[in-house]
């Protein structure tokens, strides 16, 4: 009789996605540019719960006063599980490691109900320095964080990192959509989903303490779905 069936050795896990991102150097200021048209339905693929907010407005009803100084457009993520908070990449375009990632106040789920009211502003608020402390505008760390008007908390810059530049990686070959991800996180379970929004955004500079992103439309379709302002006050 031959020897005994050995117990198969179970296969190894799969190894974890490999980062191709690259990092370019900084980019010459451009000349000044026309605000892009907006895009309105991206993230209509996103499941739809009831509506939350009313008329959009930034905090006192004002708005920042954009004049064009600069322009360019930039790759946007809006990612989170659904039940976790929602956070905002900006690539220079989708192969490129992030350059600022900010943690917003608000859960994806909530994100989702206001997206389907069809205009979202988000203003991100922190207060000037003495011109000797001053820093570039997307590096400051802590913000005041209001949606349509409604102060909900504050916003947090941080280092990508590891599950950011996976969802990043995934993500290389998407340049605008909107969708779910496999959830990689134990706290979310098995049925755990990674929720997200990709789009082009016209990133406008206004001044040094003033930049907002402006959601790009790709079928002509007119009216601000989504905008994001940075703003010193």
């Amino acid at each position: 009789m031959g020897d005994p069936a050995q117990p198969s050795t179970p296969p190894p896990p799969p190894p974890p996605t490999a980062l191709t991102l690259v990092n370019l150097p900084p980019r010459k200021k451009s000349k000044p540019v026309k605000v892009f048209r907006v895009f309105r339905n991206v993230f209509r693929s996103f499941p739809i719960i009831t509506p939350a907010c009313k008329l959009p407005s930034l905090p006192g009803g004002r708005l920042p006063e954009n004049k064009i100084v600069a322009g360019a457009r930039i790759t946007g993520t809006l990612f989170g599980y659904r039940k976790g908070r929602v956070s905002l990449s900006i690539q220079e375009n989708s192969r490129t490691l992030p350059t600022v990632v900010v943690e917003l106040a608000m859960q994806t789920h909530v994100l989702q109900k206001e997206m389907s009211l069809g205009m979202v502003r988000i203003a991100l608020e922190c207060e000037k320095r003495a011109d000797k402390d001053k820093m570039e505008l997307l590096d400051e760390p802590l913000w005041t964080m209001y949606c349509n008007g409604k102060k909900i908390g504050y916003g947090v810059k941080r280092e990508a990192n590891e599950e950011d530049l996976h969802v990043m990686e995934v993500l290389k070959a998407v340049s605008m959509g909107a969708g779910v991800l496999p959830g990689r996180s134990e706290v979310e379970g098995p049925d755990g989903e990674m929720a997200y929004m990709r789009a082009h955004f016209d990133r406008v500079v206004g001044s040094k303490d003033s930049e907002t992103l402006y959601m790009l439309s790709p079928d002509g379709n007119q009216g601000p779905e989504l905008s994001i302002f940075f703003v010193r006050v």
